[in-house]
């Protein structure tokens, strides 16, 4: 049997940890490494257009699977191209490991061409970032660096230069068992007896949920049950707890709805479960806190906390709802939902009127269209902007559906790479990208990834040939719109020139037939779909820094532009409210 060189010995570990999938652009310094994967029946090379769009795609797919996936870039310029999807995919806290190829090992410190120092430039965005300097270090770094990534559940990234991937791997060594899996965290005995006082002693008690009760929506539901609590959201929790859910108040923040900004200020007590809603001025800071999540550091990081509670939310939930005193008293409940109700009722007229008629098409009016059209198990990856609110407010969750999107580092042209990530793991599911018109051109190169690799994603362009939440933001502090105007193509005709099913969308009454039309198609599809640009309702008395940044104040409502499906559930949930 050949010996081993050190890439053929790198992809072998990737293949135990799991990967199977690298996705990237070739290049000199990843020679050795791409021709280990050809080699290798194991795992693939996904060939795209930009190394952002892998490192979106790597991402999207960890989040997907819960495992690790992994990404490359050559030397220099190929790996920096990484750093934005890197970010993106540490702040989701999805376990990626991207190897940066470097410049001969011999020319580090000289100024070579293409030099960079990839170990020290994707330190902030990872919890580990090394550069391998010798065959012999190689296995020991590359392990550590998966077991960062998969049990910090973030980016490492692995530096390595190509003449040291080509060179003999040492002897093999005892394969040592890798990390591919988080266990679950339960608190100590002394603060789960805390928060029973606390809530037993509280008349009043909200809960207020994030990506963190993924996988805790019974646990979540039966303990408001015993303690007749409110259960509002953030919009990464969207996904994992609003749907069957009678307890169900809407969600806070600048895209929030519903009545999920007072339960949590006309509480006694709000209990922050797996969130780190990053919009502190829709905290309150007059009422008792505690938080319950898994990653410590971010205890306390938003708000001032009167119990921190370091665990997992289904864990924990385990262990408090049999110890808490069931609650008797509904009133606080049931006023929530009834003024969450109220509340869908008076925003939900920017939706019903006469939508289905104007021209050019209300965005509001294509997003409910995709939703009832859409499989129940479908993939939604959300553009950052305008996608972001229709997604939010349109888009209905049901426990198998998945919303993914760049909602913590808020980042442009995320939707497609994502979408290409999504759809690897899974050819037969339908995977919908959500795109704007400014997100979709940003890196829109990578549609022919979708036709190279024959993925049957479907694209979904809002296009209001403008960048229309920075308009906004400008528009909010009273400045007039400038620089966000796009002059775009007709995007279908590049689809199909590009070889893809592409529909063009003007008139309402065609809207649904194209996308059903879409839906069944075998390959990749885009329907380019021209829409209101002005379809936001702005309230007259808003300042500025309710919008800029997404730092708001104090505004419960911020943007009137209906909800969808979500008004039929609250009136579902006040048909279910107990009458006197």
């Amino acid at each position: 049997m050949a010996k081993q060189n050190v890439a053929e010995q790198f992809v072998d570990i990737l293949v135990r940890a799991g990967v199977r999938r690298l996705y990237g652009v070739v290049g000199d310094s990843l020679n050795p490494v791409v021709d280990a994967v050809r080699r290798n029946a194991a795992i693939d090379w996904i060939h795209v257009r930009h190394e952002e769009t892998a490192a979106f795609a790597a991402g999207a797919e960890a989040q997907i699977t819960g495992k690790l996936a992994a990404c490359a870039g050559s030397c220099g310029p190929g790996n920096l191209h990484l750093i934005n999807g890197l970010y993106d995919a540490h702040r989701s806290m999805a376990p990626v490991l991207a190897l940066a190829s470097h410049i001969p090992s011999s020319e580090i410190g000289l100024g070579y061409f293409q030099e960079t120092h990839p170990d020290r430039l994707f330190q902030e965005c990872s919890h580990y970032s090394e550069l391998i300097s010798s065959p012999k270090q190689m296995p020991r770094l590359l392990q550590t660096a998966i077991q960062h990534a998969v049990g910090q559940s973030g980016v490492s990234v692995v530096a390595l230069p190509g003449d040291i991937a080509a060179q003999p791997a040492p002897e093999r060594a005892a394969q040592s068992a890798l990390v591919t899996s988080r266990p679950t965290v339960r608190p100590g005995d002394a603060e789960i007896d805390a928060l029973v006082e606390m809530i037993d002693d509280a008349g009043k008690v909200t809960l207020f949920c994030g990506s963190g009760t993924a996988g805790a929506h019974a646990e979540v539901m039966e303990f408001a049950e015993k303690i007749k609590s409110p259960v509002g959201h953030a919009l990464r929790g969207k996904e994992f707890i609003q749907y069957d859910n009678k307890f169900d108040v809407g969600m806070s923040g600048l895209l929030g709805y519903g009545a999920a900004y007072e339960a949590t200020h006309e509480c006694d007590l709000l209990i922050l479960l797996g969130t780190d809603f990053p919009y502190n001025a829709f905290l309150p800071d007059d009422v008792r806190i505690a938080q319950i999540d898994v990653r410590p550091e971010v205890l306390g990081r938003r708000s001032r906390l009167d119990l921190a509670v370091w665990g997992d939310v289904r864990e924990t939930l385990r262990c408090l709802t049999p110890k808490v005193q069931e609650k008797t008293n509904r009133r606080f409940l049931d006023r929530m939902l009834k003024k969450h109700a109220d509340a869908l009722e008076g925003v939900v007229k920017a939706y019903t009127r006469k939508v289905d008629k104007h021209v050019p098409i209300h965005p509001e009016y294509v997003a409910a269209v995709l939703d009832e059209v859409a499989d129940d198990d479908a993939v939604f990856t959300v553009d950052t902007g305008m996608c972001n609110v229709w997604a939010a407010r349109y888009v209905s969750p049901n426990g198998r559906r998945r919303i993914i999107g760049s909602f913590s580092h808020g980042s442009m042209a995320n939707a497609l790479p994502m979408a290409i990530g999504a759809q690897f793991t899974d050819r037969r599911r339908q995977v919908v990208a959500m795109s704007g018109d400014g997100g979709f051109s940003m890196l829109m190169g990578d549609f022919l990834t979708l036709v190279q690799h024959d993925l049957p994603v479907k694209v979904v362009l809002f296009n209001n040939s403008s960048l229309g939440m920075v308009e906004l933001e400008m528009l909010v502090s009273g400045l007039p719109s400038y620089g966000t105007a796009n002059t775009n193509p007709d995007f279908a005709a590049v689809a199909r020139a590009c070889g893809a099913h592409g529909i063009r969308v003007e008139k309402p009454k065609q809207l649904a037939g194209a996308l059903r039309d879409a839906f069944k198609h075998k390959g990749p599809a885009l329907v380019d779909i021209v829409t209101d640009p002005n379809a936001l309702s702005i309230p007259p008395k808003i300042s500025a820094e309710m919008v800029t940044g997404f730092a708001l104040s104090a505004s419960k409502i911020v943007l009137d532009g209906g909800v969808g499906r979500m008004l039929q559930m609250a009136r579902s949930n006040i048909r279910n409210v107990p009458r006197p």
